[in-house]
């Protein structure tokens, strides 16, 4: 690339920075982001920028790499990521990029192997990252410059989180209180049950706002409304006497059961709560009934209610005392998102015995098919010259003004934090 060409880049990063920044400073509060931010390919390009390279993502779960050699890949951006269990146990995280000449190590979802070894010309990585072959590079060739790049890798309550960043924020309160409310799930001996993968033609952040409200719940999910309440605080406007009565029972049992339940913010980013599902209901299934005989952990009563996790920008989550299900997003463009569901049981369940995964998904498959439609007819109207910032209800969509306003501080913080990086080739 000429000196020209990469000035001229540079320039229009910039404008395009400054050009975002002045819009979310200016923004209206309690209103939808300006149109750029939804739709625009220079946004987009900022937002894995400073999002999502550099913010801590939900990876994946420990439990689908149990033991050493098992890896799992992901793509964030332009990023291709491995995550792999080594030798001492230890979950590490790498760029999945050869230090050779940059192919892809690992092209599979998930594995199992002995070393990395890079399918084109053999370079071999042991699973802590150290180069250990490399044919034929000379007597000068020193293998401990060319370990493979790690990446920040924490673990908490069977959860991965990685960060792309140099130094990414601190996390530990939150990690700490996330492996405090899934203890009574026992979370190191939990599998995979089923999983799903869909592509919605929508922006991520309109994906995010969905799932952040139950404003359109009962008009477009009769399933899921079969056993959830759309409010999980007694503080809530709507909650009724009803359910106020109803959370001090199951809180009085969830004492005596040691489960935590408290409502907690870590910012507007992490939030963490246990809240009762609809009378007579013990699982986010068709008919609400258990999905899975044998309970999580050591949990006898059925009826836990939900564990409620939200971890932005890119998972929600629901833990009841038969199954958990988790939900991972990644931007795939500026209009395009991969929405990754994952449903969780006792690790000793017995497929076909104790759970049947089919029916297990239902109201999940048929939620995430429902939400699909909604942000697709959502971006498509966003796409509009008629499209403006509309207001937000603060009574129903008071969890999207929490997000949009955790967007534009993150944004505005971390584009002040540095100059604009190209991200072209160095050295």
């Amino acid at each position: 690339m000429t000196l020209i060409a990469r000035s001229e880049m540079n320039d229009a990063l910039t404008d395009t920075r400054d050009a975002a920044a002045e819009l979310l400073s200016n923004r209206k509060p309690a209103f939808s982001l300006p149109q750029p931010f939804y739709n625009d390919e220079r946004i987009y390009a900022l937002d894995m920028q400073e999002i999502f390279e550099k913010e801590w993502l939900f990876a994946g779960m420990t439990c689908e790499i149990p033991a050493k050699g098992n890896f799992m890949t992901l793509q964030i951006g332009n990023n291709p990521i491995i995550i792999v269990r080594g030798n001492d146990g230890a979950v590490h995280g790498f760029h999945n990029v050869c230090r050779h000449r940059g192919s892809r190590l690992c092209a599979t979802e998930k594995g199992k192997v002995a070393k990395l070894v890079c399918p084109y010309h053999q370079w071999t990585y042991e699973l802590d990252g150290r180069l250990l072959f490399a044919g034929d590079m000379g007597e000068t060739f020193d293998p401990a410059d060319y370990s493979l790049k790690p990446i920040h890798v924490v673990t908490a309550g069977g959860y991965i989180f990685v960060s792309l960043a140099e130094q990414p924020a601190d996390n530990s309160e939150f990690l700490a209180q996330l492996e405090h409310y899934l203890t009574p799930h026992d979370m190191d001996n939990v599998k995979v049950a089923a999983e799903s993968h869909i592509v919605e033609e929508a922006n991520w952040k309109l994906v995010v706002e969905n799932n952040r409200e139950c404003y359109h719940c009962n008009g477009s999910h009769p399933e899921l409304m079969n056993s959830l309440l759309e409010f999980d605080d007694t503080e809530d406007v709507r909650a009724t006497p009803a359910y106020k009565e109803q959370v001090a029972r199951m809180r009085e049992k969830w004492d005596g059961l040691n489960a935590p339940w408290q409502l907690q913010h870590f910012g507007h980013q992490n939030r963490l709560t246990r809240t009762p599902l609809k009378e007579g209901a013990a699982s986010m299934t068709l008919d609400g009934q258990p999905g899975c005989k044998k309970l999580m952990g050591e949990l006898t009563d059925p009826e836990m209610g939900a564990l409620r996790i939200l971890h932005l920008p890119n998972s929600w989550n629901h833990f009841m005392a038969d199954h958990g299900v988790v939900f991972r997003i990644l931007p795939l463009g500026p209009q395009q998102t991969l929405v990754t569901t994952k449903w969780l049981v006792h690790k000793d369940a017995v497929e076909g015995v104790d759970y049947d995964p089919v029916e297990m998904r239902k109201v999940w498959d048929a939620t995430n098919l429902q939400d699909r439609r909604i942000t697709e007819d959502n971006q498509r109207g966003i796409n509009s010259v008629a499209y403006q910032p509309g207001p937000y209800s603060k009574t129903f969509e008071f969890g999207v003004i929490d997000f949009v306003d955790w967007y534009s501080e993150r944004m505005l913080a971390n584009l002040s934090d540095e100059a604009p990086s190209l991200h072209l080739a160095r050295g």
